[in-house]
């Protein structure tokens, strides 16, 4: 079992910076491969970055390359994801999930585990 709780969300205003994290818990931590997704008020959840349990490779969405940096420290078994450029569009709920192995899936239903969540609303 792996348990993730996401910290870091809040209000913040276009153009700004936030930096989320990903505290898991859990033996297997530093063999797979966690991502972070994000669900806007009626809309379905999608994929925003992922990253390898070595950290040698990423993925991110088109939507957010060139802003959002997803980085981990395993000795903390800790995941960031960096986000700069915040538009509010970017408004959503940002969860963190893990999975066993080096895919670098964008799809939920790859990875059985999930946090609960942390809000980020930017303001126009």
């Amino acid at each position: 079992q792996v348990q993730l709780v996401e910290s870091g969300g809040g209000l913040v205003q276009a153009g700004g910076s936030r930096q989320l994290s990903c505290a898991a818990a859990g033996r297997t931590f530093s063999m797979g491969t966690m991502g972070w997704f994000r669900q806007a008020p009626g809309k379905e959840r999608e994929f925003v970055a992922a990253i390898t349990w070595s950290g040698d490779r990423t993925n991110y969405a088109d939507s957010v390359k060139g802003r959002f940096t997803i980085s981990r420290d395993n000795a903390k078994n800790t995941v960031y994801l960096q986000m700069n450029s915040l538009k509010p569009e970017d408004t959503a709920v940002y969860y963190c999930a893990a999975r066993r192995g080096a895919v670098l899936s964008g799809r939920t239903q790859e990875y059985p585990y999930w946090g609960q969540g942390t809000q980020v609303t930017v303001s126009s």
